[in-house]
């Protein structure tokens, strides 16, 4: 499918309500509210294409934004581009999914995450984090630093309270992540998360919470999900 095809197959899918709940969500700019489940429709008939994603990112409209995040090829991304979606992503689903997706799965995710984690921008900061997250959930332990995620920890839990509203929400998700995914810092991702105590986030008055990740560690490993990594983090 063309760009054009694909800017008109989505706008199609709008829906009012999904629209005001994307607005209420962040989401600035021409929102059309195409719902996720109806992008999914129009993925499988391209599945994936690099040269269109970034058509798709450049256009600054979010819905398409998105998709173009599903259809992306990580691995062909460059650093310049992953940082330009980066820079872009003005809503927290770009930020924190697409990007964040994109990255962690291209040949510079541990890179750009560390880059990211000390920018000046909120948006760009909520990448970095979640894209670190990500990566503990896709790498083997012994591809990771634990060393470094322990320091990333600690200052997680020197620091959040005094953070950005969005950066608040995914450093609390780093935790989850090191104590759901790393078997050997489980039991210090939940000791560091009961001395923060509960993390407050702004979430527009949307009915969305914020995840206790001592309770949610805690159900993955009631569940026996503990250390088990994923294929892939794109949903």
């Amino acid at each position: 499918m063309t760009f054009t095809e694909v800017m008109d197959a989505l706008r199609s899918f709008s829906d009012e309500q999904t629209r005001k709940t994307w607005i209420n969500h962040g989401a600035k700019g021409e929102v059309w509210g195409v719902k996720v489940g109806d992008m999914k429709v129009i993925q499988k008939k391209i599945k994936r294409d690099h040269e269109l994603a970034l058509q798709l990112f450049d256009s600054g409209v979010p819905d398409a934004m998105y998709f173009g995040g599903l259809i992306s090829e990580p691995l062909k991304m460059s650093k310049d581009e992953l940082r330009q979606w980066a820079t872009s992503a003005n809503w927290y689903m770009l930020s924190e999914y697409t990007v964040a997706w994109a990255a962690s799965e291209s040949h510079f995710g541990h890179e750009l995450a560390l880059e990211w984690i000390d920018a000046k921008e909120e948006h760009v900061i909520s990448a970095g984090w979640t894209t670190y997250s990500c990566l503990l959930a896709l790498k083997k332990d012994e591809e990771l630093d634990l060393k470094e995620i322990r320091s990333l920890m600690k200052r997680i839990e020197q620091t959040i309270h005094g953070q950005p509203n969005r950066v608040r929400y995914t450093m609390n998700g780093f935790l989850i992540s090191a104590g759901g995914y790393v078997a050997a810092l489980t039991e210090e991702a939940k000791a560091i998360a009961g001395r923060i105590g509960k993390v407050q986030v702004d979430q527009g008055g949307t009915a969305c919470k914020v995840p206790d990740p001592v309770a949610y560690i805690g159900k993955m490993e009631q569940a026996g999900k503990i250390g088990k990594k994923r294929k892939t983090v794109f949903c």
